[in-house]
């Protein structure tokens, strides 16, 4: 019965060794490996079956001799109480032939009862791991994918740092932000001298206006004279400069009539 098994160890590692010589996909390969096993498994049942049929034929043949033991001892019995030892004798010979292949078959029967047990446990084993493998073949792929998942992110890291793509990505970033300042000092050096400083000049009015406004209503809150006119409007550079003197006038440092004491042709000049 050893040979059996030997066979179809034989047969599942040849075909097992097949199947992942010809496939990469782990998937597939434990498909195709479930797959295997349960063909396996079918032929394994069937010499199993072939075993336990051996095995009752040879209990029938052995409980048939018995029979056929005791049933010329029996003619014995008769043949002595008829008077007729010769034919008694001949019924008892028959009698010790039956009772030595009873006793073969018996052997043999036993033998046989053994190796199918042993074969039952077998087989009842493989379906186990059988069954065991299908249960686990989800969570053998999912690590597979997994793992596959990490090999490639990893390749695609090396692969990144080994052509400089990054430093690549950063110099195209400096790129577009140069551009983007020529095309913004472009359209500033356009509208200067296309003539649209007019507009500018009109914003400044707006805004000495503002200003303007903005004077007369402190004023009238501090129930102070409203402004005189001025001749032009002054500049950043005139205003700091005015506040320094007022300042210092606030400390005693100089005279108040020298605030202000710029004449209009003085700041027309610059």
């Amino acid at each position: 019965m050893s040979s059996i098994w030997q066979r179809i160890r034989l047969i599942v590692s040849s075909n097992i060794n097949s199947i992942i010589s010809k496939a990469e996909d782990p998937e597939k390969i434990l498909e195709q490996l479930i797959v295997e096993m349960r063909k396996q498994f079918e032929e394994a049942k069937r010499q199993v079956a072939v075993s336990i049929a051996d095995e009752k034929r040879l209990e029938r043949q052995w409980q048939e001799e018995v029979k056929n033991g005791r049933d010329w001892e029996q003619k014995a019995i008769l043949a002595v109480k008829a008077g007729n030892d010769d034919l008694a004798r001949k019924a008892l010979l028959r009698k010790r032939e039956h009772e030595d292949r009873g006793a073969d078959f018996e052997q043999q029967y036993l033998q046989q009862k053994q190796a199918a047990d042993a074969l039952r446990n077998a087989l009842s084993q493989l379906n186990e791991k059988i069954e065991e493998a299908r249960r686990k073949k989800n969570l053998l792929i999912a690590r597979a994918k997994r793992a596959e998942a990490q090999k490639q992110i990893h390749n695609t890291m090396a692969g990144l740092g080994d052509s400089g793509a990054f430093d690549t990505f950063d110099r195209m970033a400096q790129k577009v932000e140069q551009r983007e300042a020529e095309a913004a000092a472009s359209v500033e050096l356009t509208a200067h001298l296309s003539g649209d400083n007019l507009d500018q000049q009109f914003k400044q009015l707006q805004a000495a206006s503002a200003g303007e406004d903005l004077l007369v209503e402190l004023k009238q809150r501090l129930a102070l004279p409203a402004p005189t006119a001025t001749a032009a409007a002054d500049t950043a550079d005139d205003l700091d400069a005015d506040f320094l003197r007022l300042k210092a006038l606030m400390s005693g440092d100089v005279e108040p009539t020298t605030i202000g004491a710029q004449s209009a042709p003085e700041k027309a000049t610059r």
